[in-house]
């Protein structure tokens, strides 16, 4: 069964073919549905093997361009006198067909005029409200989901560090904003480029041809990627080959399979097999999963950075029989200041060919331009030698450096200062000061303590010469002594310390005297006891 529709533009999709099938076989059997865009090669678009039961499959053009559709059903073995193999077609339909039938109505939206009773088609990002048949423009960061039911329910919310300015897709701006703490982290991706580029490999077929993967991918809504197919008919002229433009895929990310030309003698390498990895722009997190779609950290190396990875999560509308939910990619942004702005993208060694599944694929990549904006956080200050009465003050990065652009680092400043020469005159100064201070105060307690000594020898003499004297057994005056030399000189001898513990021991066994010396001529000394 072959059929042909040319559909026309209505939003991101183009159209869509649906058809219900079923497959009963007693041996090896396989379904196959092809489709060729503007009479060029056929490419298989899904196939089936072995019993299936009764199910719908939906195909999603996203070119607007002829297209044919092929459904092929064959044995994969040999022929069996006993099989029974068949495939059953129930229904096929296709929207968006020009100068098509119709299969069901829809609800459309009424011309301006109140009068006007004809269906007008709503702009991109416009629903139909149900109450006034006028077409609504969807809330801001918010897109149109194709084939919707009429009404608000038909505008979905973008997701985080997303938004959307006409409706038609949610993107990225390229800036994202983490918080953690009380540091917050701002990312700007614009450095990284419009779209990276990433051919793994080579692999080689059965026939020992050299064939690459090449991947397309952007991050950021300003300029999305594209996979071109080289590969033309030549039963197309070439005044048809340039009214019909190349078969392109433009979309987030896309998979093109290279041939190189060393690989079959071309001249040129040739770029075929285009495919839509991914649509649709889910959103941006620091986290492992979003809306479904989940990340293994373990597929890539972890990093020794103190910076957070950022994913990008995409989706793909298109459903494969492997895929039911269709492909998603994830895109792993990581801070590496060893690597140039716009960086390097590699797939997990375990998955050279980007994904494990067949349905989730996943990148890394690695640039200095994925690291934060540089904060005043990021430097320190250094303070310089002070000569001359003046200091430097320098500014430096902290190692390692993680940030980029942002804040620039300041200029060199210098300061007044006072140098190390006047803390030793200040030094020698203090300490000459506090050693005078200290002789001083040692000689005025010293005077004090020999004023407080002889006060008190004083009062030791007046308390002994008010005790009862003996009677002395003679008081005359010897022969050839002077009257004058009789007058005897009475001087008090201070005692010392051990002078004064002894006298207190004595006082304690019962002898009480005292010696005191008078010095005259003849040298007498009296003894009071």
């Amino acid at each position: 069964t072959t059929g042909a529709a040319k559909v026309i533009h209505s939003g991101e999709e183009f159209g869509r073919i649906t058809f219900e099938f079923e497959t009963s076989c007693t041996a090896d059997c396989e379904l196959y549905f092809m489709m060729d865009v503007n009479r060029k090669s056929t490419k298989i678009v899904e196939s089936w093997e072995k019993n299936k039961t009764r199910q719908t499959y939906t195909h999603i053009m996203t070119k607007n361009a002829s297209v044919s559709y092929t459904w092929a059903f064959q044995r994969t073995n040999q022929a069996s006198d006993v099989s029974r193999n068949v495939a059953r077609i129930y229904s096929i339909t296709v929207s968006n067909a020009v100068d098509g039938v119709s299969s069901s109505c829809r609800v459309c939206a009424l011309g301006a005029q109140p009068s006007s009773s004809a269906c007008v088609p709503c702009p991109p990002g416009h629903y139909i409200d149900a109450s006034t048949s006028q077409c609504t423009e969807c809330p801001p960061n918010t897109y149109l989901m194709p084939h919707a039911a009429p009404g608000p329910d038909a505008c979905k919310s973008c997701g985080p560090s997303s938004k959307s300015d006409k409706h038609s897709l949610c993107y990225s701006d390229c800036h994202f904003t983490y918080t953690e703490g009380n540091a917050t982290l701002t990312f700007d991706f614009s450095s990284l480029g419009p779209v990276g580029s990433l051919m793994n490999g080579p692999s080689f077929t059965s026939k020992g041809t050299k064939y690459f993967h090449h991947f397309n991918i952007s991050i950021c809504g300003g300029k999305l990627a594209v996979c071109t197919d080289n590969v033309t008919d030549l039963s197309i002229t070439d005044s048809q080959r340039e009214k019909e433009g190349p078969n392109a895929i433009t979309t987030f990310i896309c998979q093109s399979t290279i041939i190189p030309a060393s690989g079959r003698g071309f001249h040129t390498a040739l770029s075929s097999q285009s495919i839509n990895l991914a649509d649709t722009f889910v959103g941006a997190t620091v986290d492992n999963n979003l809306e479904g779609i989940s990340v293994t950290p373990d597929l890539f190396p972890k990093t020794s950075k103190k910076v957070p990875d950022v994913n990008f999560y995409y989706r793909s509308l298109e459903t494969t029989s492997s895929c039911e939910s269709g492909r998603s990619v994830v895109v792993t942004l990581r801070c590496n200041p060893d690597k140039s702005t716009t960086g390097e993208l590699s797939v997990p060694s375990q998955c050279p060919a980007g994904t494990c599944d067949g349905c989730t694929f996943q990148f890394l990549w690695e640039s200095s331009g994925a690291c934060p904006t540089c904060t005043e956080r990021d430097y320190h200050q250094i303070e310089g030698v002070c000569k001359g009465g003046n200091q430097d003050l320098l500014y430096v990065w902290n190692e390692p450096k993680l940030c980029m652009g942002g804040v620039p680092l300041p200029a060199k400043k210098t300061q007044t200062c006072e140098g190390i020469e006047f803390w030793i005159q200040l030094g020698a100064g203090l300490g000459a000061f506090t050693a005078v201070l200290l002789v001083s105060l040692t000689c005025y307690f010293w005077k004090k303590n020999k004023r407080l000594e002889y006060k008190y020898s004083r009062l030791v003499m007046s308390a002994n010469k008010e005790c009862e004297m003996p009677v002395a057994d003679s008081c005359a005056v010897m022969e050839g002594e002077n009257e004058a030399d009789m007058e005897d000189e009475v001087v008090y001898t201070k005692p010392s310390l051990l002078g004064k513990l002894k006298a207190i021991a004595s006082k304690r066994n019962g002898d009480n005297y005292e010696n005191v010396q008078l010095n005259s001529a003849h040298s007498k000394t009296l003894v009071w006891s």
